[in-house]
């Protein structure tokens, strides 16, 4: 209840003024307080603080200072000075003198002159000339928070005890907002951290479900890519898969930024370059000084702006299936944390990888099957029955040759077109059935495959092979041979006609090894070889080039075809 008493009287008019500009001083502290809550950002929140308190006390200079708690201070923001007074002072505040002071006590410090102070030590080098001082500290519960520093107060010789009184109430409520701002930033890493979290357990979850799944290798390799260049904000990827048969890592798949793949071969042998190091200590590694640490890097990754690499490898028991490689903008220093992720990531894509392989293997392996079965079926049962055909048919003929020479000659005739069927249904298993033959041991390999050839063709085959000759082949190129002999003798048994068939293996006097399959079938024209032979010339060819030997093709129609790999004196594997 308001009474006569305790009623707010107007002030006498000779304080007329001090009251107005009281009130104002308030309203403008208000306004100031309110501006502090604006903005949740830390560093916003300093700089309106700094801004009030310049305005507030009418001071040419203010700072703000936050200590380190080691004596000094962590963070400095001024205002009044342009860029280039702050570039020539020696440095900033260390934590000395009057601030020094303000720390130990927790206490305001109001001097009309600096330099008169007992406990003041002086500007540093190139710092402008400051006379008058006003430094109020920050606390929160008895914490210290920061520091506000004013310094030659315009229009008067020194702060008074009502800028010291108005600045004091500034720092109370910018302790509040300081302590909002920190609390939000602190919501904002948890945020992010439980973001970080949740894209980790999102990866783990498809590793695990790519393991149990039966996804196309390609496929797999193109989302796990993706995920963990997403995780871990890698500008660009690759992933490189060991070749068990050659010993070696070939490149399977690059993603990102990078315009090329990272390094200039596609192939790294174990121990050879960053992928072979990381495949040979199965750990992850990084590096951050492209120019001299990554051998074979191309110069567009560098020119690209990438400065960090990092090679993790893909495991599964036993063995390393791959090495995944993440490119990065930044100089990206590895964590602990993130090391124990990336071998977990590692593993488990490890695993789906193996996992994607034995799949792919597990369908190839049931078509070879389906194709063997169908194979027997054809020889155990269509060809039977057109041989039996064919002896009832004999028989038939011997007994009317001599009452109808005609019947007799179609008779004839038609044992010739079951013969015929029978060697096309023949040269059909032998392309249905896989090879099971070891190429371990060439001629003992070629033997098999020529007794084979012969007895599903009735195709007389004559094999030649020097001791010598084969000495010089080393097990890759030995299996090399081996295929594409079995390629061309299918090519003969499917269109040649031929009735006899050469195959030889020797070292010439110019100190190469010589294969060549010869025929007496009916030849073709050379320009018209793709469309005779669809794929055997072709895969044949590749063969050769690929341990550096070469393939030549003579034919020519009616006189059969002569198919000779030539391996150079020093083959390469």
């Amino acid at each position: 209840m308001v009474t006569r008493e305790n009623q707010i009287k107007p002030p006498a008019t000779g304080d007329a003024k001090a009251y107005s500009d009281l009130r104002s001083d308030m309203v403008a502290l208000h306004r100031a307080t309110l501006s502090l809550f604006s903005d949740l950002s830390l560093e916003g929140v300093l700089r309106r603080v700094i801004h009030a308190a310049r305005e507030l006390s009418d001071a040419r200079y203010a700072a703000l200072g936050i200590p380190d708690n080691e004596g000094g201070l962590e963070t400095f923001i001024t205002l009044g000075l342009a860029r280039d007074e702050i570039d020539h002072i020696d440095h900033q505040p260390r934590g000395d003198g009057l601030i020094g002071e303000m720390m130990r006590t927790g206490q305001s410090i109001r001097v009309p002159e600096i330099n008169d102070h007992p406990l003041s030590v002086g500007f540093p080098a190139g710092h402008p000339p400051m006379r008058s001082f006003l430094g109020v500290p920050i606390a929160a519960y008895g914490r210290p928070l920061g520091q506000i520093y004013l310094t030659d107060k315009l229009n008067a010789d020194e702060f008074s005890l009502e800028d010291q009184r108005l600045i004091e109430m500034l720092a109370a409520h910018a302790a509040a907002a300081i302590e909002n701002a920190r609390l939000y930033q602190k919501v904002l890493e948890n945020e992010n951290e439980l973001s970080d979290r949740n894209e980790e357990l999102g990866l783990m979850y498809s590793l695990a479900t790519a393991v149990s799944s039966a996804m196309d290798l390609d496929k797999l390799l193109e989302v796990m890519l993706q995920r963990v260049m997403k995780l871990f904000h890698a500008g660009a990827g690759e992933i490189f898969l060991l070749e068990e048969q050659e010993g070696v890592y070939q490149k399977a798949i690059h993603l990102g930024d990078a315009p090329q793949s990272f390094w200039d071969v596609d192939r790294f042998r174990l121990g050879e370059g960053l992928i072979g190091m990381v495949a040979q200590e199965a750990s992850p590694r990084w590096t951050t000084d492209l120019n001299s640490d990554s051998d074979y890097l191309r110069k567009s990754v560098l020119q690209s702006g990438f400065k960090t690499l990092v090679g993790v490898p893909l495991t599964a028991p036993g063995k390393v299936t791959g090495v995944l490689t993440l490119a990065f903008r930044t100089e990206r220093v590895i964590q602990e944390q993130e090391q124990g992720l990336l071998g977990a990531v590692g593993a488990g894509v490890g695993i789906a990888v193996e996992n994607a392989r034995l799949y792919r293997q597990a369908r190839r392996v049931a078509v070879l099957e389906e194709r063997e079965r169908i194979g027997m079926d054809l020889h155990d049962g269509v060809i039977q029955s057109i041989f039996a055909t064919g002896l009832t048919l004999e028989y038939a003929r011997l007994d009317v040759q001599e009452r109808a020479p005609e019947a007799a000659d179609r008779i004839g005739k038609a044992i010739s077109g079951l013969n015929k069927s029978i060697r096309d249904i023949r040269s059909y298993i032998l392309d249905l059935q896989p090879s099971r033959i070891s190429t371990d041991d060439l001629p003992k390999a070629l033997e098999r495959l020529t007794r084979e050839f012969k007895a599903n063709t009735l195709i007389e085959t004559d094999l030649m092979i020097e001791p010598e000759a084969v000495r010089r082949l080393n097990g890759s190129i030995a299996a090399d041979l081996f295929h594409i002999s079995q390629e061309a003798l299918a090519n003969i048994a499917k269109h040649a006609k031929a009735t006899r068939t050469w195959i030889t293996v020797r070292e010439t006097s110019e100190g190469t090894v010589t294969l060549q399959v010869i025929d007496n079938g009916q030849g073709f024209e050379m320009e018209s070889a793709p469309e005779l032979l669809g794929h055997g010339l072709s895969n044949m060819g590749e063969r050769a080039r690929l341990f550096g030997g070469e393939l030549a093709v003579v034919s020519s129609p009616g006189e059969g075809t002569t198919i000779t790999v030539r391996i150079p004196s020093e083959p390469v594997n």
